[in-house]
């Protein structure tokens, strides 16, 4: 499936797309950063006033464009965000400074389109657009996961909003003879440049659970720890554990020692003359350069 290239043809002729991988930023909030844009251009236009970008931990990218004197969507406007994924303009279009990707909403529905190397296309499902949703009030809100843009870390982008379209109700084809429109940034100043930033990733421990209750001298005790990566919330199926335990001043070796049905297992065969000690246990996960602990105490029982 080929974009339709409506949107640009019309917007080389009502205004100067941006042809360079710069452009002018506002200082950023966190990791929010406000790109403003020229205003006033065409009364009959959609006016974007500023364009609102910022990510989450989980690379999750919002872009929030800003259209005061347009309060609702409707079916005469056409939205494109056009994504340089790289910072590159020698990869990607080259009559779009290297722009590699590009979202379009058009009568409600949003979609993403790669450069295939001659045109923007999404052929059987690539490029991957499971994350990408929008919605619209005073202004279009889009967002879409890092990992969809090309695993993205920092990019250059513009828009492009439109109004006054024909769609022909038999065919469905668009007639944008009289549509009029915005740019941001407009004038052929550069292309707005963002940088995703993400905390680094941890293992967090989010359960420790005993089975018995209490160790029992002469039985099996068992320690199981559920951890989860920080930054996507899944729960960890496989890694490497250590057991610490100690009844009273006694080491105790763990007879298990290892992931079993997401959580981290220690299992040790508590002493038969250990009642009334104390069994200080601890377990360590480690996953792909990450690792989280969690320790146990208690009173050794009959």
């Amino acid at each position: 499936m080929t974009r339709p290239r409506l949107a640009l043809a019309i917007a080389v002729a009502v205004f100067a797309l941006p042809t360079l991988a710069s452009g002018a930023v506002s200082a950023p909030a966190a990791n929010s950063v406000t790109f403003n844009d020229s205003t006033g251009e065409d009364p009959a236009a959609p006016d974007i006033t500023t364009v609102v970008v910022s990510n989450d931990d989980t690379g999750l990218i919002t872009f929030r464009v800003n259209i005061p004197n347009r309060p609702t969507l409707s079916q005469d406007m056409l939205f494109e965000l056009w994504v340089d994924s790289d910072a590159n303009a020698a990869t990607g279009d080259p009559e779009l400074a290297g722009v590699d990707y590009v979202m379009q909403l058009v009568r409600g529905e949003i979609n993403l389109y790669k450069w295939d190397g001659s045109d923007f296309t999404r052929r059987f499902g690539d490029p991957s657009a499971v994350t990408l949703a929008q919605s619209y009030q005073a202004g279009l809100t889009v967002r879409i996961s890092a990992s969809e843009l090309g695993n993205t870390k920092k990019f250059n982008f513009f828009v492009i909003a439109l109004s006054g379209l024909v769609v022909d109700p038999v065919t469905g084809e668009i007639d944008g003879t009289n549509a009029v429109g915005d740019a941001a940034p407009g004038g052929g100043t550069g292309l707005y440049p963002y940088e995703v930033k993400v905390a680094s990733p941890t293992l967090v421990a989010k359960s420790l659970k005993a089975s018995p209750a209490k160790p029992k001298a002469g039985k099996p005790f068992t320690l199981r720890l559920v951890a989860a990566r920080s930054d996507t919330g899944a729960t960890i199926q496989n890694g490497r554990v250590t057991c610490v335990g100690k009844a009273g001043k006694k080491r105790v070796k763990a007879q298990v020692a290892r992931v079993v049905a997401g959580a981290a297992t220690c299992t040790w065969n508590i002493p038969a003359r250990a009642a009334g000690k104390a069994f200080r246990g601890t377990v360590t996960v480690s996953f792909e350069g990450l690792k989280t602990s969690k320790g146990y105490a208690s009173k050794i029982v009959r």
